[in-house]
């Protein structure tokens, strides 16, 4: 009767765990949102009470601290004076950190499947600011460092004339340090909005490791890639990456979010499946994405748009291999493809600013409009995938002490039987 007993024992909790499986599979907001949502809700707020918790044991000086930030911050958005201008001013800045990192999430998110914000926003954003930087003979065309472009905003400088800024500082060539720093802290808030980005795909993986499965996106990434010798190149990469996992270093994920590529989601989803510290990837992702990448793609842009350093760029690449057998002849012919690409981006960007200036008196359906609510929309998709993230979380945590206190009762159950005679 034992052996059968534990049978029927192995086979309920085999039967639970399916059960707890279709559960888990089944709570998202398509499927059960009003559930979805409650447990989100239940995980918020276990998530407040464990940090209020925190914070009341930490002692009387940060609870102090604390209550002074808060009644100084309500103090100063109901009260009229001078510091007025002072908290308008620190809501630009937030506004512009929350639309450059916003940007930068709805890049990388959906598993390549973002908005490619680079060539839509700070790309352009790069180039014309190295352009008009060039015209001027100065840099220094900001009223703010927030003087970006923002949603339903553009940037003060764009449609000023070169006289209003000043006389040209530099009469030869803009130094490229100089255009660099101007724009180097959108660009890197977009590098930390990208490296946020990559968290979903960790977070899913890692999950879906704690609860003994293999997260669907590690097969699906295949069926992604068409066939031909980029489908074939991807997956020698994806299989010798997928061999390699138990070794991804801070180092080799450094590497692998420095440059643009197709494997860093796939990345992503190996660190959280085997387990790799958050710390450990989210800082070399951030480091890489941020830093490393953000200042190769800036580095590119500002040398393409601005004439001058293009010009020292070539006259050195020439010289440099001028002795090298067919690459001498190959250069100027890539240069001029270069400076063709950029004037053909100028004239359609001047192009687009006069059809909108025409027909926005017509209609209010424009370019800027349809990407913008896109953008919108790949932020919401994030909000979802972290909220039913969240909510699986919470379940799996009740579905495991379910299972605990299952396995404490069979064993109390079993153990005053095992004493009775035979």
């Amino acid at each position: 009767m034992g052996p059968t007993v534990g049978a029927g024992e192995d086979k309920a909790m085999s039967e639970l765990r399916e059960k707890h499986r279709v559960d888990l599979e089944k709570l998202t907001i398509t499927s059960r949102p009003f559930k979805t949502l409650a447990f989100f809700g239940l995980a918020i707020a276990q998530s407040l009470e464990r940090t209020c918790s925190s914070v009341l044991k930490k002692g009387s000086r940060l609870k102090i601290a604390m209550l002074l930030v808060a009644a100084t911050w309500v103090l100063l958005l109901f009260t009229d004076g001078l510091h007025e201008k002072h908290l308008q001013e620190l809501l630009w800045y937030v506004r512009f950190g929350l639309w450059w990192i916003i940007l930068g999430v709805a890049s990388s998110i959906g598993l390549g499947s973002g908005l490619h914000t680079f060539i839509m926003y700070l790309g352009p954003h790069v180039a014309l600011f190295t352009i008009k930087a060039v015209q001027c003979g100065r840099v220094d065309l900001k009223s703010a460092p927030y003087d970006t472009i923002l949603l339903k905003r553009s940037p003060s400088w764009l449609e000023k004339d070169c006289l209003q800024f000043g006389p040209p500082i530099y009469h030869e060539t803009i130094p490229f340090s100089k255009i660099l720093q101007e724009v180097c802290l959108e660009a890197v808030l977009w590098g930390i909005g990208t490296a946020l980005g990559e968290l979903p795909p960790y977070f899913l993986s890692r999950a879906a490791s704690m609860s003994g499965r293999v997260i669907d996106g590690l097969e699906d990434l295949d069926a992604s890639i068409s066939e031909g010798f980029l489908s074939s190149t991807l997956r020698q990469a994806k299989r010798w990456l997928m061999s390699h996992s138990q070794h991804l270093s801070f180092t080799l994920i450094l590497l692998l979010a420095s440059v643009p590529n197709p494997l860093f989601d796939l990345a992503g989803m190996l660190c959280g499946q085997f387990n790799v510290p958050f710390w450990k990837f989210f800082l070399a992702t951030l480091i890489g994405k941020a830093i490393v990448k953000v200042c190769i793609q800036t580095t590119l842009v500002i040398t393409l748009c601005n004439n001058q350093l293009l010009d020292l760029v070539e006259k050195r690449l020439i010289w440099a291999f001028s002795n090298v057998p067919g690459v001498a002849s190959v250069l100027p012919s890539l240069v001029s493809k270069l400076k063709m690409a950029k004037i053909k981006f100028l004239s359609a960007h001047v192009a687009a600013s006069a059809s909108s200036s025409v027909k926005g008196k017509k209609w209010n359906l424009s370019f800027s409009l349809v990407w913008n609510t896109l953008v919108w929309l790949m932020v919401v998709n994030f909000i979802i995938q972290i909220v039913t993230s969240t909510a699986q979380g919470y379940l799996r945590t009740q579905q495991e002490q379910e299972i605990s206190k299952k396995l404490e009762t069979e064993l109390s159950v079993s153990e005053p039987s095992s004493g009775l005679p035979k």
